[in-house]
């Protein structure tokens, strides 16, 4: 690596977006998220079923997370491999994390909700909370018996506000390295970044997969899976360099990111996606394979919940799953096998905004199920639920995409400092 400051820093590009346009559009996100977040609201009033709306508001704010945890991930891969293409594409990530502490606070609720109405989220809260079939209560579960030193209000607690804590460091940390660069180019502070980011990956690997098994999984605390951190890391992954391509390609649009973003870019960022596209499918598979192979009622009744109703008929979320092998998997994986269709500005748009929705609907997948009938079967995916999913996604989108516009005038566009910077401005050339 260089040790002195690129000699990108002396040519002629855009210090940052263009405030007035930026600023704009953040009052315009806030008014979207705040109307999201104000529908919600209603949604809470007026749906008797408290569960299935907190569920719901779950599903739509765990969207959110998963962007930003893929972000601060990418981030740190970036720093940890020394990558050069990716360093002015680093930039707009960093940007996004500005988002992060807002997402903790809309968390908030859920943990409020957890202490005033114990079991209206997590059933495992509440010890008295029936379970399904009239087998007694949570209290008297063995399996509950068995993680109640893990599954327990305290520990949520503790740990959510831990996860969130950390998340908030890193990306903190690593924005304050990078910015700082801007104004001395000192490579100093890409050393302080890649220790931060070698300390950090760890961290990340076991708070993400906590979290995923404490929020998402353990809505069904009978069901058993070692894979389920690692599916949530590869949605994570997915949603982020997704919302990414996004936000460059928008850049690129109003000039910002012209004679900065290039086909070679793109054709990179392209081959990440697919990668990840391959390597959901490969973990997705392995869970259901072998669940399915060992053949264990303690298990295998996750997957027929989703797959066949009491009456033994193929039910909606049976439908909803023959979505994600199609639309999470086939269709991306065949899509992106092509270089056109990676470096096309308006396909590559196409085929990320669909995996955008798809993540959602695994998202949906995962969670929204534990939301029971009086029988015991989950609730339809084409509920009201869905609309309060949607609801939730604009309103913390709306926050998330505010924090970013704000932070997006206030620094460098790019890191013009950053000592890989000439290399990735000639990515390939």
């Amino acid at each position: 690596m260089s040790t002195h400051a690129a000699t990108a820093s002396d040519t002629p590009l855009p210090a940052a977006a263009g405030s007035k346009p930026a600023a704009a559009g953040a009052g315009r996100a806030l008014g979207l998220g705040l109307a999201g977040l104000a529908a919600t609201a209603v949604g809470f009033f007026l749906t008797p079923d408290t569960h299935a709306f907190a569920l719901a508001y779950l599903t739509g704010l765990s969207f959110w997370i998963a962007v930003a945890i893929g972000m601060l991930i990418m981030v740190m891969i970036h720093y940890v491999l020394d990558a050069s293409w990716s360093v002015a594409l680093r930039r707009q990530y960093e940007h996004w994390l500005a988002g992060v502490k807002w997402l903790a606070l809309l968390f908030v609720p859920l943990l409020v909700a957890t202490w005033v109405k114990p079991g209206s989220i997590w059933p495992w809260t509440d010890l008295a909370t029936p379970l399904h079939g009239g087998h007694g209560t949570v209290g008297d579960d063995i399996l509950y018996i068995k993680k109640s030193g893990f599954l327990n209000p305290v520990a949520l607690t503790i740990g959510t506000v831990a996860f969130f804590g950390l998340w908030m460091l890193l990306a903190a940390r690593l924005r304050a390295y990078s910015f700082a660069q801007d104004d001395d180019g000192d490579i100093k502070w890409t050393r302080k970044a890649r220790i931060a980011a070698a300390a950090g990956l760890p961290v990340m690997a076991v708070t993400l997969t906590l979290a995923a098994i404490y929020w998402m999984k353990s809505l069904e605390y009978h069901w058993f899976s070692t894979m389920y951190g690692v599916w949530f890391f590869a949605d994570c992954a997915r949603a982020a360099l997704s919302v990414g391509v996004l936000l460059s390609l928008w850049l690129y649009s109003r000039g910002d990111y012209k004679g900065i973003l290039n086909t070679n870019h793109l054709h990179s960022i392209g081959q990440l996606i697919f990668a990840f596209t391959v390597f959901w499918a490969y973990i997705s598979f392995s869970q259901y394979f072998l669940i399915w192979n060992a053949n264990v009622p303690e298990e295998t009744f996750w997957y027929n919940l989703r797959e066949i109703s009491a009456e033994g008929v193929f039910n909606q979320w049976g439908w909803v799953g023959m979505v994600l092998v199609f639309g999470h998997f086939l269709l991306p994986f065949l899509y992106l096998l092509s270089y056109r269709n990676k470096v096309t500005h308006a396909r590559l748009r196409v085929v990320v905004v669909w995996i955008l929705v798809v993540i959602l609907i695994d998202l949906c997948y995962n969670i929204l199920p534990a939301a029971k009938d009086a029988h015991g079967q989950p609730q339809p995916f084409l509920s009201l639920n869905l609309l309060w999913v949607l609801t939730t996604l604009v309103g913390a989108g709306g926050l998330c995409a505010w924090a970013y516009l704000r932070s997006l005038p206030a620094r460098k566009l790019i890191p013009i400092r950053d000592p890989r910077i000439d290399e990735c401005l000639t990515h390939h050339d």
